[in-house]
C-alpha cells in the first residue's frame, strides 16, 4: 500500500509555539510539516528529512525541511510525548538552515527534556 502524506497544520502549530515560546530560530517558510500513514518501520515516531545541497544547487533554492510525524505511532501519545517530539525533531534543523542536520548529540534526552521544562515554565506563567 505504501506511505501517503498529508498536510499537518496541527504539528506546525505546536512547532510555531515552542519555537515563539523559546526564542529559537527558525525559518518556518522552509519547513513542511507532515503527517504520515503506513509506515512499515516499527520504533521512528517522527523523522525530519533535508534537502541536500547538490538539489538546493539544482534547483537554485534554500535549505528545506520536513517534519513528518509517524500518525500510527505519534497520535496515541500523550500530549507531554508529542511535544517532547516536536522538539526533537526541532532541534535537529541547524540555525542555518542550509540543508544539514544537528544530530542525536544534539537532539538529545538532556537538551529536549531542558527544553521541554522551560516550555511548560513559559506556558504556566
Amino acid at each position: 500500500m505504501g506511505i501517503k502524506y498529508h498536510a499537518a497544520p496541527d504539528i506546525e502549530r505546536i512547532a510555531r509555539d515552542i519555537v515563539a515560546s523559546l526564542a529559537m530560530h527558525h525559518d518556518f517558510s522552509r519547513i513542511t510539516f507532515l503527517r504520515s500513514t503506513g509506515s512499515q518501520s516499527r520504533r521512528t515516531i517522527a523523522r525530519c528529512h533535508a534537502l541536500p545541497r547538490v538539489m538546493q544547487a539544482a534547483l537554485a533554492c534554500k535549505g528545506h525541511y520536513a517534519i513528518e510525524v509517524i500518525a500510527e505511532r505519534f497520535d496515541p501519545l500523550s500530549e507531554e510525548e508529542r511535544l517532547k517530539t516536536v522538539i526533537h525533531e526541532l532541534l535537529h534543523v541547524p540555525k542555518s538552515m542550509g540543508g544539514g542536520f544537528r544530530h542525536h548529540d544534539y537532539a538529545c534526552e538532556k537538551n529536549i527534556g531542558a527544553l521541554y521544562r522551560q516550555y511548560r515554565a513559559k506556558k504556566a506563567s
